[in-house]
């Protein structure tokens, strides 16, 4: 069974820098393209930053240059740098996974809970 802990949200200030992470467990054997997505009261989630087996990563265009998606293959852990953040960037961060290629597209078969993340002016 496949599990997905996020962890390392909070609250920060404009300006501020947070690392997200994601601890994966449960499908080893196999290397899958990962993701990090959020949702904000009232909207549609949306994807943030993918990673692939390769090391390859996409962004969305409203965080690129702000925020860094990396991965301990030996920790099998994802992160997610996110400095200067705004208050746009508040939202509930989540971690994804699956063995598609589905780059910022929210279709991951497996989620994490969630962590929130809060930026204030």
């Amino acid at each position: 069974q496949v599990q997905l802990v996020e962890s390392g949200g909070g609250s920060v200030q404009s300006g501020g820098s947070l690392r997200l992470s994601c601890a994966a467990s449960g499908y080893t054997g196999y290397r899958t393209s990962m993701g990090w997505f959020r949702q904000a009261p009232g909207k549609e989630r949306e994807g943030v930053a993918a990673i692939e087996s390769d090391g390859s990563t996409n962004y969305a265009d409203s965080v690129g240059g702000r925020f860094t998606i990396s991965q301990d293959n030996a920790k099998n852990t994802l992160y997610l740098q996110m400095n200067s953040l705004k208050p746009e960037d508040t939202a509930m961060y989540y971690c994804a996974a699956d063995r598609v290629k589905w780059l910022l597209l929210p279709n991951y078969k497996y989620w994490g809970q969630g962590t929130q993340v809060t930026v204030s002016s």
